[in-house]
């Protein structure tokens, strides 16, 4: 089969990106293959690409943790009724913890389709019966657009922060997929939100897409500009990606008893709070990470039913997965990046 390969690790991620002859995966016990009809990039994908810690697979790495298409075959233990049916992948497999004597479990452990295994940017990609949905007659480009970032943060808002109709949420760097998901799932909670972004055009765009309130980022304190937005009270909760670069604004933009919940760092880790602000408010600051079946399934339903669809910036072909590594990989995109495997054939090998 074809796929598309980060050759070697290191950056920038794009120029090492290569359509690959690969052999056909087989599934083991307890797996799906599916035949792919879409995949989607997320910033995952970069940080992969450039050799994150952790991962023991060898060069080439096959990612993709967001993927759709046709089961075409089943390994053992496998109800055959998959076969022909179009799956949405849920790429978070909770893989336990070893059991060890007088130990308490030790909860979620998750690993990534796409990160600990090959993804779905290839013809075919393996993944367990436990972690699919079938999605009947969903176009495959808008499920593929969809997993992973939606879980994520559909757990963010409501696993976590608990966030109800009325509440003021805060989403900054918008134009990136968690942000984008974050806005539209807001919106169907019946949120207000504020949205921030160093460029004026990703701000006046997520405004086309509803957001309630806009303020650019110029690299200052902007939490002024978004307790204003509030009327001065500040935000409910904060639902934030971009990490270290905004983490001080973030939490001076808090309402009392807000909730700050983190699922990334594109920005670094080393982030500097406030604690004096954080006990005196009664703030909570949260950890968040993908999802289970249980918010897959609820989520998807929201897809599936047309309540809510994906932002997509641009729709590629695996022969031009590297221009969307590079549009990535700078920042330029608003919305979703995803390949569009139907249309393959000879012409593109």
């Amino acid at each position: 089969m074809k796929a598309v390969a980060v050759m070697t690790g290191g950056a920038p991620v794009a120029p090492n990106v290569e359509l690959v002859d690969l052999p056909m995966p087989e599934p083991a016990a307890g797996d799906l293959r599916v035949r792919t009809e879409a995949s989607a990039l997320n910033h995952l994908d970069l940080w992969i690409g450039m050799g994150i810690p952790g991962v023991d697979r060898p060069w080439p790495r096959v990612t993709g943790s967001d993927g759709a298409g046709v089961v075409d075959a089943v390994g053992s233990g496998v109800d055959e009724a998959w076969i022909g049916r179009r799956v949405i992948m849920n790429a978070a497999r909770d893989v336990g913890a070893p059991a060890s004597p007088g130990t308490r479990p030790a909860g979620e452990n998750f690993e990534l389709v796409g990160e600990h295994v090959a993804g779905a940017m290839a013809e075919y990609f393996l993944v367990p019966a436990t972690n699919v949905v079938d999605i009947g007659d969903t176009d495959p480009v808008r499920a593929a657009a969809f997993g992973l970032t939606h879980l994520t943060a559909w757990r963010m808002l409501t696993t976590r922060a608990a966030a109800h109709p009325g509440d003021w949420i805060l989403i900054p760097g918008i134009g990136g997929g968690v942000a984008l998901a974050a806005l539209g799932l807001a919106r169907h909670l019946g949120c207000s939100t504020v949205v921030t972004s160093r460029s004026a055009a990703k701000l006046e765009q997520a405004m086309s897409h509803g957001a309630t309130a806009a303020v650019l980022d110029e690299g200052e304190d902007w939490s002024r500009a978004v307790r204003k937005a509030t009327d001065g009270r500040g935000v409910d909760v904060c639902i934030d990606s971009v990490g270290a670069a905004v983490h001080p604004a973030c939490i001076r933009s808090m309402a009392r008893g807000g909730r700050f919940v983190t699922c990334g760092c594109t920005s670094g880790p080393a982030a500097t709070t406030d604690l004096a602000r954080v006990f005196w408010n009664q703030l909570a600051i949260l950890g968040s990470t993908m999802g289970d079946m249980s918010e897959f399934r609820e989520v998807v339903g929201l897809l599936v039913d047309e309540r809510l669809t994906p932002v997509i910036d641009e729709v590629h072909t695996p022969a031009t997965a590297g221009e969307a590594y590079a549009a990535l990989e700078a920042g330029r995109q608003f919305g979703k990046l995803v390949l569009d495997w139907r249309g393959f054939d000879s012409s593109d090998r």
